[in-house]
């Protein structure tokens, strides 16, 4: 009987053999470099782009997309322009502007496509299809510049439009920093949300110390809002107990709305007029939209609750501050009524 040593020495299975390491064999001694791409493809490289547009070849070789232009891992050295714009032979021979991809006259979906075709991969753009963004045709291009003079690693090619945005209107922080500049991009269009942060108890993004991405992601994710995470504790995820890790728990006698709606069911989120950023101005109405029990049939004196003793008769000013005697309002280690 023949064993399979002798099986695997014959011709047929030698030259099957031999096969089979050649396409292997890539995977061990590493992938082959791509191959350059030459004007029959209708490219032309970057010295011919540098011709007509020689200042934005040196903004470009100055920023995190002049790496390109040197790299051969990514397959697109002496051609970094292209990578971006498409093929510009035919644009180059005819000076026509309908023969290159332009970013200032693309449609939105255009504009991603070409940007995603490297960033797709990366953790920021995970939820980029289905953010808020990219469903009311919001390009990348709209936030960011293909083309920028200035390296800097915390505003990775951040456009300049941020002049008339009521953010840098206003200037009202010191310094600009980085969450000062995200803050007036954000607010040349987000213009509403810029006005709640001007009430009188609200986050400090004004004054610079927070900045819009500290809870959304603009690049887009399954959350609404765009939020970076949620705030529920069902989850595990910190949301505002990242900075709020006090009211965060968990805690042996639950307030229901922390757990199941989230912050939101008692605060506005960027600002308000009452003080700790509660949904109303006194906080016996906010506590009441849940706990305004009628009366029991039996209980005469005008009190509310149904839940014996009923006394708390809100005639008196004792008990229109609910918090007073209830003072652990996001949760309590000792007390089931959250008093203490």
């Amino acid at each position: 009987m023949r064993n399979s040593l002798s099986t695997a020495s014959t011709p047929g299975s030698m030259r099957w053999l031999a096969i089979v390491s050649l396409l292997l064999l890539p995977t061990f001694v590493g992938a082959a470099p791509k191959k350059v791409r030459t004007d029959k493809e209708g490219y032309a490289g970057s010295e011919a782009c540098l011709v007509c547009h020689e200042d934005l070849g040196k903004a470009l070789l100055q920023s995190r997309h002049g790496k390109v232009e040197t790299d051969t891992a990514r397959g697109w050295k002496g051609q970094s322009c292209e990578s971006c714009h498409g093929p510009g032979l035919k644009h180059g021979e005819a000076a026509e502007a309908k023969f290159i991809l332009n970013f200032a006259k693309a449609t939105p979906r255009e504009a991603d496509a070409s940007c995603l075709s490297c960033h797709k991969n990366q953790a920021t753009h995970a939820g980029r299809i289905s953010g808020s963004h990219s469903k009311v045709q919001v390009a990348c291009v709209s936030c960011h510049s293909v083309h920028h003079s200035v390296s800097d690693p915390s505003l990775p090619l951040f456009r300049d439009l941020t002049t008339n945005s009521p953010a840098a209107i206003a200037k009202l922080a010191i310094v600009t920093t980085r969450s000062t500049r995200i803050n007036e991009l954000c607010s040349s269009c987000h213009a509403s949300a810029w006005a709640a942060f001007q009430r009188p108890h609200a986050h400090a993004l004004p004054q610079g110390a927070m900045a819009c991405t500290d809870c959304h992601n603009p690049h887009g994710t399954s959350r609404p809002f765009g939020l970076n995470t949620t705030a529920r504790t069902t989850n595990a995820e910190p949301g505002c107990f990242k900075c709020h890790a006090d009211k965060r728990g968990p805690f042996a006698f639950e307030h229901a709305p922390v757990r199941m709606e989230g912050c939101s069911a008692c605060h506005e989120n960027h600002g308000s007029a009452n003080p700790r950023m509660l949904n109303r101005a006194e906080v016996s109405h906010l506590c009441l939209e849940c706990h305004a029990n009628t009366p029991a049939v039996s209980n005469k004196s005008g009190t509310i609750g149904t839940l014996p003793p009923g006394f708390h008769d809100l005639r008196l000013p004792l008990y229109r501050n609910c918090t007073s005697c209830h003072s652990k309002v996001h949760g309590s280690h000792i007390n089931r009524d959250l008093l203490r």
